[in-house]
C-alpha cells in the first residue's frame, strides 16, 4: 500500500515562505509532487506533519484554506491509490504521480472555463463568451494568476473572492452577476462528473437589487439636443448617436452600429435585435435623417457612421467605438451642466421613462424595456400594431422639438 505525507521544504532565505510538498512512497519508491502551496517556517508543525496555527491572526484565513486544500489533495491521492489497488494489476508510485497530475490538469477551472469559452465563440455565443471571460479574467486578478482545481472551491474561497471584489468597490449586482457565471460553469462540470457537488456558492451573493433607473427627463434630452457642439466634432458625433438612439427608441447601440443600408427601405428601418433576434419596424423621420446628413456618407455596407469599412470583426470595430462615445458622452454631459453619468445606455431607458410621463399606454411603450423583463418587451412589440408605436414615438419627438 503507497504512503502520503506532506513535507514542507523551507526557503534558503530565511523569515522567507517555504514549499509545501507531497511525498509518495510505493514498493520503497519515493516520489514526491509539488503544489504551489507556501508558508511560513512557524505556520509547520515538523512532528506533527501538520499545518501549524499562524502567529500572525491576517493569515489565519489563509492556512484554513490551506488545510482544507491539503486535505482534499490528500483525498484525491487516497483515491487514485484505491483505484489502481481495485483494478488488480501491478502499478508504479510514477502511475500515481502521473494520474494525480491528470485529475489535476482536468480539474483546472481556469482551462474548463476556457474550454468552455471556446465553445460558446464556437457555437456564435460571441456576447455569452465575453461575459465569461470578464468573470474569469476577475478571477484570475483575484488569485493572481493562481490556478485552482475545481474539487478544492469551498464557500471559503468563493467567499474569499467576494470579500475581495467588495474592497475593490465592485458593486453587488456585479458580483452576483460574476458568481452566477461562476456557478453555471461549475454546475457544468459537476454534471460532467468532474468534481463532486460541495455547494460552494451557497454563502456568496448571487441575487440581484434593484438599481435605479438611468433615465433623463425630457428637459435634460432637449438640453443635449439642442447644445452647439460643431468646434468639437468628436462630442457632436457621441450626442448625435445618443440622440438618434432616443429616437429609434432607446435602439441598443450594438443594434445601431449593425444596421446595413439594406434595413432602411420604404422609410422604415428593420432589423433584428441582437440580444434577442426579435424583429423591429421603425419609421425613418427627418429628424433622423438630419442627423445622418451631417455626417459623411459611409462607404461600407453600414448605415451609420460607426463601422466605416467592411471589416472581418465589426464586433471588436463597434466595441471600441462605444468606449469612445461614451467616454466622450462624459464631456457632453459636463457641457449640458445635467450633473449625471451620460452613456449611450441612458438613451434607452430615457426613452421608455419619457413616454411613460407623456401618458402614452404602457402596453405600447413596455416600460421593461432594457430593464427588468425583456420577454415582456419581446411580447409587446411583436404583437402591437407597428403604426401604433410610430405614433407614440412620433408624439415624443414632437416633444423633443417643441
Amino acid at each position: 500500500m503507497a504512503s502520503i505525507k506532506p513535507k514542507f521544504r523551507a526557503s534558503s532565505v530565511a523569515g522567507r515562505e517555504g514549499s509545501l510538498y507531497y511525498q509518495i512512497i510505493h514498493e520503497r519508491k519515493p516520489r514526491q509532487i509539488l503544489t504551489n502551496y507556501h508558508i511560513l517556517p512557524s505556520e509547520w508543525d515538523s512532528k506533527t506533519g501538520r499545518l501549524a496555527s499562524p502567529v500572525s491572526s491576517e493569515r489565519a484565513a489563509m492556512i484554513d484554506s490551506l488545510r482544507e486544500h491539503i486535505r482534499m489533495d490528500v483525498e484525491l491521492l487516497n483515491k487514485i491509490i484505491r483505484c489502481l489497488d481495485f483494478r488488480g494489476f501491478h502499478y508504479s508510485v510514477d502511475d500515481i504521480v502521473e494520474e494525480f497530475n491528470r485529475l489535476t490538469a482536468v480539474n483546472s477551472l481556469f482551462n474548463f472555463m476556457q474550454a468552455v469559452i471556446t465553445r460558446q465563440r464556437g457555437n456564435g455565443k460571441i456576447r455569452t463568451s465575453e461575459t465569461y471571460a470578464a468573470a474569469l479574467n476577475s478571477f484570475k486578478k483575484f488569485r493572481e494568476g493562481d490556478d485552482i482545481r475545481m474539487d478544492t472551491i469551498t464557500s471559503t474561497v468563493m467567499e474569499g473572492y467576494q470579500g475581495w471584489l467588495q474592497h475593490q468597490g465592485i458593486a453587488p449586482n456585479t458580483i452576483s452577476f460574476y458568481m452566477r457565471i461562476l456557478r453555471a460553469v461549475y454546475n457544468r462540470a459537476v454534471e460532467e462528473q468532474l468534481v463532486e457537488n460541495r455547494h460552494p456558492f451557497k454563502r456568496v451573493y448571487t441575487g440581484a437589487e434593484k438599481t435605479a433607473k438611468r433615465a433623463l427627463p425630457l428637459a435634460m434630452i432637449k438640453k443635449i439636443y439642442m447644445l452647439d457642439l460643431s468646434d468639437k466634432r468628436n462630442l457632436e458625433f457621441a450626442r448625435d448617436m445618443f440622440i438618434l438612439s432616443f429616437m429609434l427608441r432607446g435602439m441598443s447601440f450594438v443594434d445601431m452600429a449593425m444596421l446595413k443600408k439594406t434595413d432602411l427601405k420604404d422609410g422604415r428601418i428593420t432589423y433584428r435585435r441582437r440580444k434577442t433576434g426579435q424583429q423591429l419596424s421603425i419609421e425613418w423621420t427627418k429628424e433622423m435623417q438630419s442627423i445622418l446628413d451631417k455626417w459623411p456618407i459611409n462607404d461600407s455596407c453600414y448605415l451609420l457612421p460607426i463601422i466605416k469599412n467592411d471589416v472581418s470583426n465589426p464586433r471588436y470595430v463597434y466595441k471600441n467605438m462605444g468606449e469612445r462615445i461614451n467616454k466622450e458622452l462624459k464631456k457632453v454631459a459636463e457641457k449640458a451642466d445635467i450633473g449625471v453619468t451620460l452613456t449611450m445606455y441612458v438613451a434607452r431607458h430615457s426613452w421608455a421613462s419619457i413616454a411613460k410621463a407623456e401618458g402614452i399606454p404602457i402596453a405600447l411603450i413596455s416600460e421593461g424595456l432594457g430593464h427588468e423583463k425583456e420577454s415582456t418587451t419581446r411580447i409587446y412589440l411583436a404583437t402591437l400594431d407597428s403604426s401604433a408605436i410610430d405614433r407614440a414615438n412620433g408624439m415624443i419627438l414632437g416633444c423633443l422639438g417643441s
